[in-house]
């Protein structure tokens, strides 16, 4: 197997997971019981994680470019 295809298999769960842990501990300050935040605030914390968001899912799109010709299939 590839050493890159490798080195993403090694990493990818371990990272994904982490992220999605951190994302619902932010999610947890949500909770009105236990904190106060402002409207201002919250739209500041989902617009910046929604930024990043796009930024990852722009990487992934990102195509390589390749040359063109007709008989390409």
């Amino acid at each position: 197997m590839d050493i890159k295809r490798d080195r993403f298999l090694r990493l990818v769960d371990k990272r994904v997971n982490s992220a999605l842990k951190r994302i619902r501990l932010i999610g947890n300050l949500a909770d009105t019981r236990h904190y106060s935040y402002t409207d201002e605030e919250r739209k500041r914390i989902v617009s910046t994680l929604q930024a990043e968001l796009n930024e990852v899912k722009s990487s992934f799109n990102k195509r390589k470019k390749t040359n063109f010709s007709i008989k390409d299939d």
